[in-house]
């Protein structure tokens, strides 16, 4: 064995402990015990479910290059059976070495000739070697094809060959077992946090489908910034650990709400619950003492009283719900709040009060000012929940991003009021993925969901007049259409 054949054996012990993609280890695995063999075709099958599974396929001669991209080559699986040699090889736990596939009396071929009718390949020397881990389990099998001498002609694979095969599947097999052992827990804390996130949104009902809206949307935004700049020859921007990373800041940005009381988060009017019902039933009242004045003879224009009471409660719906409150509604509540009536106490009350005209008289949306603090903390409490999370290396950034998604590019966003070039091109990715799918939304209880064509109408005047977005960016979600199936 010359130098350089060393060389490479040792090489394929780097390239198993550095390579974290399962098929672009594989491949490599293949690449190099191929090379190390001077072999013409090769085979990476992996065990499921009672089957050999193509998942490499290199054949120099057939030009045949598949499964490093994680798209398996179109071939039939081979069935776990002792007709096929490959099959036979995992089975039993022993290395097969073929001189002559079509002149062999040992072995049953025939699985490999009719695979060769199936390509177009002629096999005639085969080296098969079974991979299993540590525990003897099965795991695949590497198959190498035609041996090739120094001048390029077929010949049988050596001995020694042999062994140094056994050896780097031994090594194959157990990283590829603890590459699915990694690739395992990671699911499994995705999982959860996928939950997690979903157990979030379905507390309320006017936020069940939120953070999946903006996973799906992010996913394809990501594709296609990379696509573009694909096309335009530059590097991509987001690799498979960075699309990772902000994926997952995604699935999390919204944690902090697990703590924000329902009837904050689902507020669908300016009063609460038991305000709505108790202004009811002072209204209730206000009419039962008026008939009572009325039969006793101490009230002469009922019908006027049960108009103006009328009158209040249609005011007060109206209010209660409405998108906007303009000043004439002001003037009126306002106008409510100086009528006063005396109760059978002989307390004097007013119709509306003060704390009640203070709910209504919110100009924009159902949340007061010290509601919207407790709303908007929801982000201080995403980075103290998150805090507690050990992320790894790869998913340092998901607390700084997913507690950031509220700040905007002018600084007056929250909590941190930060600005510019502070704010991070994942956390502005994330900021426009938020505000579009709540401007689109038509589950939320204190406004109906608005049009694409509207919402990205908003996102634009968001950036290009109000600067709170990257303009580059918003541009570039619009033309995406990444809301799209």
């Amino acid at each position: 064995m010359t130098e350089d054949e060393v060389k490479k054996i040792l090489n394929v012990g780097v390239l198993l402990s550095s390579e974290r993609s399962i098929n672009k280890l594989l491949e490599k695995i293949l690449i190099s015990v191929m090379e190390i063999s001077h072999c013409d075709a090769g085979t990476l099958y992996l065990l499921e479910e009672e089957e050999l599974h193509f998942v490499i396929m290199r054949n120099n001669t057939m030009k045949t290059y598949s499964g490093g991209d994680g798209r398996r080559p179109d071939i039939p699986p081979v069935p776990l059976s002792r007709e096929n040699v490959c099959a036979l090889s995992l089975m039993d736990g022993r290395t097969i070495n073929i001189a002559d596939v079509r002149n062999c009396s040992e072995y049953n071929l025939s699985g490999s000739v009719k695979y060769d009718s199936m390509t177009g390949y002629y096999t005639k020397s085969m080296l098969t070697v079974p991979m299993q881990n540590r525990k003897g389990e099965k795991l695949g099998v590497l198959q190498l094809l035609n041996a090739m001498d120094a001048d390029g002609n077929i010949c049988p694979f050596p001995d020694e060959m042999a062994l140094v095969l056994q050896s780097v599947a031994s090594q194959a097999a157990i990283t590829i077992q603890n590459v699915r052992y990694i690739d395992e827990i990671k699911e499994l804390f995705h999982s959860f946090v996928r939950v997690f996130a979903s157990a979030i949104d379905e507390r309320s009902p006017y936020n069940g489908n939120h953070t999946k809206h903006m996973a799906v949307y992010g996913e394809k935004f990501i594709d296609y910034l990379n696509a573009k700049a694909q096309e335009e020859g530059k590097e991509l921007l987001f690799d498979s650990i960075h699309r990772e990373e902000l994926i997952m800041s995604i699935w999390l940005h919204d944690v902090g709400k697990l703590v924000i009381p329902l009837e904050i988060m689902d507020k669908p009017a300016r009063f609460l619950p038991e305000q709505h019902s108790e202004f009811l039933h002072r209204m209730e009242v206000l009419r039962l003492l008026g008939e009572i004045d009325s039969l006793s003879g101490k009230c002469d224009d009922l019908d006027d009283l049960i108009k103006d009471i009328k009158k209040a409660e249609e005011l007060v719906e109206s209010v209660n719900t409405t998108k906007y409150v303009t000043d004439e509604e002001l003037e009126a509540l306002k106008q409510l709040t100086k009528r006063t009536y005396t109760d059978k106490n002989g307390e004097v009350k007013q119709w509306l009060t003060e704390d009640e005209y203070k709910m209504l008289s919110i100009r924009k949306g159902t949340l007061s000012d010290e509601e919207r603090k407790i709303m908007e903390s929801h982000v201080v409490l995403t980075d103290k929940l998150l805090s507690q999370i050990q992320f790894s290396k790869e998913l340092s950034h998901v607390r700084e991003w997913a507690s950031a998604h509220h700040e905007y590019l002018s600084g007056d966003g929250y909590p941190k009021h930060l600005s510019g070039m502070k704010i991070s091109m994942e956390v502005r990715i994330l900021t426009i993925l938020d505000i579009f799918d709540a401007l689109t939304a038509d589950d939320r209880p204190y406004k109906p969901g608005m049009s694409i064509e509207q919402a990205l109408s908003v996102l634009k005047d968001m950036a290009d007049t109000e600067r709170k977005l990257d303009k580059k960016l918003t541009d570039l979600f619009i033309k995406s259409h990444c809301w799209e199936n």
